[in-house]
């Protein structure tokens, strides 16, 4: 191993271990430092520390997916959309080290899924044609980007290449919530009555014999949502042991923040479950599907067909969560009340839901406006 120098910078090179190195010294300006620079550079590489570092990256993108894959099993609550999208990373990339990722990768990736058609079908003789949303491409990324913190933190990777990458805009959405007759119309469907339609008596019994069956097990799922804003996974994950009858509360175990969620059960809410396990005691799950004997995987066509019926529009499942909590706090109940019955971590995250404070806020300034002691 020697120094040198040309052009005015200095340069080492020779052989270490059976495997020849040359590089320039840009911190070196005499002899004495690039000699000292190669005495440093030397020892890191008999110590295998350099040569660690180099081969950094040199493994197999699916090396560091798998990993992750084997991370999320253990330790998250609900981990199959996010082993889904890695292995969507795994098929992209199969044939990529870790140092291949870049981000220039990484936005021909998000350009891709933006544009990918996920729903084509005629309806009275239109195309309707959805694509992937924004929303789903950033919580891909969002995966992306766990995967690669991983690989660092097991020294595999040496930076994550999505720090340089931006989540695509998201336009902003009025948020949805459950009005009062469109609840009852909901129940009513799912009742089998509808009555509230204008159409004939022999239409409303063809369709109380059609879906009187199917819908009256969504009931008591709708109740569930709104009346202790769970989310969907974690009434489907609810087990009867999670119920406390005799304190009056359930539990959530399964829950997204990987905390458990106690509530204290309503009256209403206790006498349904009550009810309902009379009438399936062995059962292991609260709401078993009765073609599988086990729980529910979704709801999404049954929902669906439930609102389509009760005339409900641009709502999801999840915006019942969003509606239990606006009406609490439009009953004026404290909004950290409502976040420790939401299970956030964070109050920020239950601030969404202050905007029926707004006329609150009127009624107490125009209030303090009259103030005479």
């Amino acid at each position: 191993m020697r120094v040198y120098e040309r052009n005015g910078h200095w340069r080492l090179e020779g052989m270490v271990n059976g495997k020849r190195y040359h590089r320039a010294i840009p911190e070196a300006i005499n002899e004495k430092m690039a000699k000292e620079y190669m005495n440093c550079f030397v020892a890191d590489l008999l110590r295998g520390r350099l040569e660690l570092a180099e081969n950094i990256g040199q493994k197999p993108f699916v090396k560091i997916a798998d990993d992750y894959i084997e991370y999320a099993e253990t330790n998250l609550a609900s981990f199959a959309t996010v082993i889904k999208i890695a292995n969507r990373f795994k098929d992209c990339w199969k044939n990529k080290q870790i140092k291949e990722i870049t981000p220039a990768l990484i936005e021909k990736y998000k350009k891709m899924r933006k544009e990918t058609v996920y729903y084509s079908k005629i309806v009275d003789g239109k195309e309707i044609t959805k694509i992937i949303s924004p929303e789903t491409v950033n919580r891909e990324l969002g995966v992306l980007r766990k995967i690669f913190s991983m690989a660092i933190a097991n020294k595999l990777a040496k930076e994550n290449p999505l720090y340089h990458v931006k989540n695509l805009k998201v336009p902003n959405k009025q948020p949805r919530f459950l009005s009062v007759q469109e609840e009852e119309r909901i129940m009513k469907v799912c009742d089998g009555d509808f009555s509230f339609l204008d159409i004939t008596l022999e239409e409303q019994e063809h369709l109380r014999k059609k879906y009187h069956k199917h819908h009256m097990k969504l009931k008591p799922i709708v109740m569930m949502a709104l009346l202790t804003g769970m989310r969907k996974s974690e009434i489907l994950n609810m087990k009867w042991e999670n119920v406390d009858f005799d304190a009056k509360e359930i539990t959530a175990v399964n829950t997204k923040n990987g905390t458990s969620n106690t509530l204290p059960l309503s009256e209403k809410f206790y006498e349904l479950l009550l009810q309902m396990r009379k009438e399936q005691p062995n059962a292991e799950y609260i709401f078993t599907n009765p073609e599988t004997n086990t729980r529910y995987k979704d709801l999404k066509r049954s929902f669906s067909s439930i609102l389509r019926l009760a005339g409900v529009e641009n709502f999801r499942f999840h915006d019942q969560r969003h509606t239990c909590a606006t009406r609490l706090v439009k009953l004026g109940y404290p909004l950290p009340v409502v976040q420790s019955i939401l299970n956030h971590k964070r109050i920020q995250s239950t601030m969404r839901y202050s905007h029926p404070m707004v006329e609150q806020k009127k009624d107490a300034l125009e209030a303090l406006s009259h103030y005479a002691g």
